[in-house]
């Protein structure tokens, strides 16, 4: 059983399980009733996404040092209760079933999904 971090729109992996959107917003566009049908998420979950103020941070981050620095801020974020505790709960799902969280960026590199996998993996999550 694991977690995979995925790029929300992707075609799902083959056992992907629950695919979890920790976005802010919905994808632009499209019906709700055809988020999960189109492979963007099952279930949206905006506690694990950045404040919007902290997405335009991240957007605009064109060096390392201004990466880092919303990196610094998103894991402050995280550590807050509700998010807190929903890490620790994926965390603890890993090991009794396959679920999988994204966002829509291309470039996980440069996207909270990045830090979601390093505050999962700390966690003791199974992440893929």
């Amino acid at each position: 059983m694991s977690i995979r971090i995925v790029r929300l729109g992707t075609p799902r992996a083959e056992d992907e399980g629950l695919r979890i959107g920790t976005v802010r917003r919905p994808p632009r566009g499209v019906p709700k009733a055809e988020f999960a049908r189109r492979d963007f998420y099952d279930v949206w979950y905006p506690v694990l996404s950045p404040t919007q103020e902290l997405v335009t941070e991240a957007l605009h981050a064109k060096d390392d040092k201004a990466w880092r620095a919303f990196v610094k801020k998103f894991k402050a974020q995280m550590a807050e209760s509700d998010a807190s505790k929903t890490l620790d709960l994926l965390a603890a799902l890993s090991h009794r079933t396959n679920l999988s969280v994204g966002c829509y960026c291309e470039d996980e590199a440069r996207c909270h999904r990045s830090v979601l996998r390093e505050l999962l993996v700390a966690r003791g999550a199974e992440v893929i």
